[in-house]
């Protein structure tokens, strides 16, 4: 009792901390960093594990997050001590609530606005009814500032306990950055020659009316547009996954999975793995990115983003996580995320849009999943 917890209370800013379904991490200093180059970011990462193995750590693991452009550098290092406990979700402790955020006059900014954005989507829309593609994730951002420096521990505190069952992580970025989240999605995991992946596409905001939140559920697992829109991603996974497996298993029908704000289509994807010197990383780089963050097919998505989107996704539908020398490791779609300097936060959210898909639905999407970081600031819309 309070072993994850005590990491989660004794973060501080700089430091580096991922709680997941399996562990609970807290690493302190830099004793490498991962260098950008030309090949391969698993082999670099690779390499550097090696080197830190050679100089006799004796359990060197890499931290850190990769960018939605895997061309763009990484920001992943090999700490000089981690700290690891169970599980936050086991941790009984993890139910006491976080102490209420402060009140702050916050300035919100939204970019683009939200009509703007409606506009990007419904333009996206005609063009699939014209053929030119099946999906893309679009996304906006909110640009939050308060009158005093932010307490990124009490943030990520709230954070973690209002989903203690999904992905929390708090890691530097760029020099005064700090990319804090709480993802639900799990891109991959490798734990020996077990490889999980759970795909999440198709969602729809919870409602605090229980009657009116069940629901929302059914009514989700039911939507064509939303099953649809799940099986291309769970297809994608598929695919991808496949030439590194002796057995892949694959369920025919999603399930419901929930945050403290959305309802999810959720698959479970499991296989084993046929060639042990493949790492966690290398299977993340080759899903990374899915239809789920980024659409369908994948280049002409990515040029629709760039063409709607007024801002750089950055880390945002990247991927964060840990790996070890052996190439264990969980990684994540970062997502639920937002970038913190001083003052300011940048959140993000984004939304599959579909040939079905509404405008105004997959704006209000956005909102609500924004409330995951408005809830832990204290903040509203």
């Amino acid at each position: 009792m309070g072993a994850a917890t005590g990491l989660l209370d004794a973060f501080r800013a700089g430091d580096r901390f991922l709680a997941t379904p399996t562990r609970t991490l807290l690493a302190h200093g830099v004793l490498a960093e991962v260098p950008h180059g030309p090949e391969p970011l698993a082999r670099r990462v690779s390499a550097t594990l090696a080197d830190a193995r050679a100089a006799r750590h004796p359990a060197p693991v890499v931290m850190g997050a990769v960018p939605f452009d895997q061309t763009a550098p990484a920001a992943l290092v090999v700490p000089e001590t981690v700290r690891t406990r169970p599980a936050l979700a086991s941790d009984p402790l993890v139910a006491l609530p976080a102490d209420a955020p402060r009140s702050r006059a916050w300035t919100v900014r939204p970019h683009p606005a939200p009509d703007v954005y409606a506009e990007g989507v419904a333009k996206a829309v005609d063009r699939m009814w014209q053929g030119e593609f099946s999906k893309v994730v679009l996304a906006r951002t909110l640009d939050i500032t308060g009158p005093n420096e932010l307490d990124l521990p009490a943030m990520l505190r709230r954070l973690a306990r209002r989903d203690p069952h999904g992905y929390t992580f708090a890691l530097p970025t760029h020099a005064g950055r700090t990319l804090l989240g709480a993802s639900p999605e799990l891109l991959v995991s490798r734990h020996g020659d077990r490889l999980v992946s759970n795909p999440l596409a198709g969602s729809i905001p919870r409602s605090d009316d229980l009657a009116e939140d069940v629901r929302r559920a059914v009514t989700l697992l039911e939507s064509a547009k939303d099953l649809h829109e799940h099986a291309v991603v769970v297809d994608a996974v598929h695919q991808t996954m496949a030439p590194y497996c002796s057995a892949l298993d694959v369920p025919a029908r999603p399930s419901l999975i929930r945050t403290a704000t959305m309802w999810h289509l959720s698959t479970t994807v499991t296989g084993t793995l046929a060639h042990p010197e493949v790492s966690a990383l290398e299977v993340a780089s080759s899903l990374h990115p899915t239809p789920a963050v980024c659409g369908t097919p994948t280049a002409l998505a990515r040029e629709v983003i760039r063409e709607t989107e007024p801002f750089d996704r950055g880390f945002f539908t990247g991927m964060v996580g840990w790996g070890d020398a052996d190439g264990n490791g969980e990684w994540v779609v970062t997502i639920r995320c937002a970038e913190a300097d001083s003052r300011t936060l940048r959140l993000y959210a984004g939304a599959g849009v579909v040939a079905a898909s509404v405008p105004a639905d997959e704006t209000a999407e956005t909102g609500a999943k924004f409330r995951t970081f408005l809830h832990a600031v204290g903040a509203d819309l």
